[in-house]
């Protein structure tokens, strides 16, 4: 059994809040060889990630993978890397900064927003010990996959988890588990793509390309599929957009076993054969622009159509920092957030400081020391 920690940040009367963290995959801490194998040594050791048994998968990724892939993943990671860092971490933390500033003007009682990466910085630990030290005791999780699988959304819940394991107070707690089909979702998601079509014109096709799994996932019950497949449906019908004009594809294969189909990759390499010489591609399930997004997609994908005959590929980037994608978040929370007395419209500061002053009162009544 994990050991129990002193919560040395407690004091009686102190104000409580909610808390709202933000959790994505992660992404290394730079564009070099060795963050990359740190990263990847931590994301593909998950059981979650890989469901191989651990005899045989473990070799495979410390005496094939490791020594190898983090080379090649480092070049790509510094063809896309910002002036600001990794464009995954540097959209979310933005995602993360304006949903503050839009809960603030929606919820009158204190809500602290962390983010916080599932494997790299910043990580689980860190954000939670920093709401826990702003007396959060309702806390809602929030993982950036619209789209719910073992793999992902899971996995950020098996980490937070163990690091409540240690804590004496465990707040009061929340999971969204999916929004693959929440309203605000669909329409940003068909916002980001009329301002696309508006400002660089509609091609023949929408490739929706969502990331790939292991067919053997759908086959033992993870969603996943399903969820993309409805998010999918519902964007095309918010388009207006009839059968023929739109297809959904899933991404990022590894490994010689059967995963999710159609895959990305073959898609593109037939489109032209079949007459679509311009595609507009997007990647519904990604929240923010990441390595995926960004080289798989819009360069190497790029090049496999054009090679095949295509004309024209547009990729129509993730929803990021975008208004109506932060509305969406918000809606989120305000939802799961019902209920809550710092989300009772009829919350002040003034029933803060009451309920502070008779816990302290309390306390001294009970002989604890302040």
């Amino acid at each position: 059994m994990a050991k129990v920690i002193s919560d040395k940040s407690f004091f009686h009367g102190k104000a409580e809040s909610i808390g709202v963290l933000l959790v994505n995959l992660g992404t290394p801490d730079e564009p070099t060889t060795a963050s990359v194998r740190k990263y990847l040594a931590e994301f593909l050791a998950d059981p979650r990630v890989i469901e191989i048994p651990r005899f045989a998968w473990l070799p495979i990724l410390y005496g094939l993978i490791l020594p190898k892939r983090p080379a090649k993943s480092a070049e790509n990671y510094k063809k896309i890397w910002l002036d600001q860092g990794s464009p995954l971490l540097h959209y979310s933390q933005r995602q993360a900064d304006l949903l503050q500033q839009e809960i603030k003007s929606r919820i009158n009682g204190p809500v602290h927003i962390e983010l916080a990466m599932r494997y790299g910085n910043p990580n689980i630990k860190t954000a939670l010990t920093t709401l826990k030290e702003k007396g959060v005791h309702r806390l809602l999780v929030l993982p950036l996959y619209p789209q719910y699988s073992a793999t992902t959304t899971a996995t950020s819940f098996d980490a937070i988890n163990k690091v409540l394991k240690t804590w004496r107070w465990i707040p009061e707690m929340r999971y969204i588990m999916q929004y693959h089909d929440a309203p605000s979702y669909i329409d940003a998601l068909a916002e980001s793509v009329n301002t696309h079509w508006n400002k660089e014109g509609q091609n023949d096709v929408l490739l929706m390309s969502f990331h790939g799994l292991p067919k053997r996932n759908l086959d033992l019950g993870d969603p996943y599929f399903c969820q993309c497949h409805k998010t999918g449906r519902l964007l095309a019908e918010k388009l207006g957009l009839q059968e023929g004009q739109w297809r959904l594809t899933f991404q990022s294969r590894f490994g010689k076993a059967e995963w999710l189909k159609p895959y990305t990759e073959s898609t593109l390499k037939c489109l032209p054969k079949k007459g679509v010489k311009s595609v507009d591609v997007m990647c519904p399930g990604f929240p923010a622009d990441c390595l995926e997004t960004l080289e798989e997609i819009n360069m190497e994908n790029r090049g496999y159509f054009m090679a095949a005959g295509g004309e024209e590929y547009s990729y129509i980037p993730a929803l990021n920092d975008a208004s109506s994608h932060i509305n969406a978040l918000a809606d989120l929370v305000q939802q799961h957030t019902q209920g809550w007395k710092e989300a009772d419209p009829n919350w002040s500061d003034a029933n803060q400081q009451t309920l502070g002053k008779l816990s302290v009162d309390l306390a001294k009544k009970k002989g604890a020391k302040l």
